[in-house]
């Protein structure tokens, strides 16, 4: 019965995950000095600053993309190092908009993320 609820993906298929980091004004410093962090500590894409909503993004932000064998890694530090800042982890399956808005994870509160924009053609993000 839960099988027909929620799309249910395979996890075979996620080779990588994204971890957008949300901030404003006021934080983009406390961003800037995880940013940072982040890329010196770990082997992953840094994405440029969004100092804008963009695509199904609500507010700025910037993404780290890391590879699936580092998630174990990488969440917990995330976890722990966000000082207060938002971030969505979501996998990279192919599935843009499954991966934003069935298989996210929130670290700190969630948003409501414009997911139209992801159904209008699939698009990554």
């Amino acid at each position: 019965m839960a099988d027909e609820l929620f799309p249910i993906g395979d996890p075979d298929k996620i080779h990588g995950y994204h971890a957008h980091v949300y901030y404003d004004e006021a934080t983009r410093e406390t961003a800037a000095r995880l940013r940072t962090l982040a890329w010196s500590s770990f082997d992953v894409k840094m994405g440029r600053f969004r100092d804008r909503a963009v695509g199904p993004h609500p507010e700025p932000m910037y993404e780290i993309v890391f590879k699936a064998d580092l998630f174990p890694v990488i969440v917990p530090w995330l976890m722990t190092h966000r000082d207060g800042l938002t971030i969505l982890v979501h996998p990279e399956s192919g599935n843009a908009y499954d991966d934003h808005a069935n298989w996210p994870l929130w670290l700190g509160k969630s948003l409501d993320l414009r997911l139209d924009w992801l159904k209008r053609g699939n698009r990554a993000a």
